[in-house]
């Protein structure tokens, strides 16, 4: 049986210990729990601009984690000074990424960035430093009934990971919620048309993933919509 294709772009690192210089990386945990799930992950190098042929061998596509956005790319004119890791060309080549998957109809995931990658693609915009914290937290998130998100999960009430210190601000018009922190900030979101595989979290799955069914669910759910 063949495993579905599953792009996921790198992130840029400043260095990797065995290679010396600069490198394009993926976190592990993602490439596992897709590997787990039964998908082949292809890591794709960010160059821009992007060619949407690129995408035309994949199946689905993961949408990772990583720095922030730039906010011009969502309508701000300052930019907070806890901005961190901007890359424009990172920027540039996730958000065509995102809007030719979302155009072509092709199953994704979005992660954390992603989702915040998703919703700016879309048109939404981004609360670029929260008031709260959320990093390095384990923190209880409810989930909408009757929702795709809810469906897959198998359950309304989780415990997400999640490192994140920017979150929706405006969700994009074809975007509806699924899922709130008790703070009452935004978890997760879906297509309102749901014509196209597409889940968007806030939290991280992939960190607790390997010993909680729950949340490998997710990365269950998008290869079995790729196949």
């Amino acid at each position: 049986m063949t495993r579905p294709l599953i792009a996921l772009p790198a992130r840029f690192s400043a260095s990797a210990s065995a290679l010396r210089y600069k490198a394009e990386v993926a976190a592990q945990a993602l490439v596992e729990a897709v590997y787990r799930a039964g998908g082949e992950p292809l890591i794709m190098h960010p160059a821009a601009p992007y060619e949407p042929s690129r995408l035309t061998r994949c199946d689905g596509l993961l949408l990772p984690g990583g720095g922030d956005i730039h906010p011009r790319h969502y309508g701000a004119d300052t930019e907070h000074e806890s901005l961190y890791d901007v890359d424009e060309t990172q920027d540039a080549f996730d958000l065509a990424l995102a809007a030719h998957a979302l155009e072509a109809k092709i199953p994704t995931l979005a992660i954390c960035r992603g989702f915040q990658i998703a919703n700016t693609a879309l048109g939404g915009s981004l609360t670029q430093d929260m008031p709260e914290d959320h990093r390095h937290k384990l923190h209880p998130v409810t989930v909408k009934a009757g929702t795709l998100l809810a469906k897959k999960l198998d359950t309304e009430q989780i415990t997400a990971s999640c490192y994140h210190h920017q979150s929706t601000a405006t969700l994009a018009p074809s975007l509806t919620p699924t899922a709130h922190a008790a703070d009452g900030t935004l978890e997760a979101a879906e297509l309102t048309n749901r014509d196209q595989w597409f889940l968007a979290v806030q939290w991280h799955p992939e960190d607790t993933a390997a010993t909680d069914p729950t949340q490998q669910a997710l990365f269950d759910a998008l290869v079995r919509a790729s196949a």
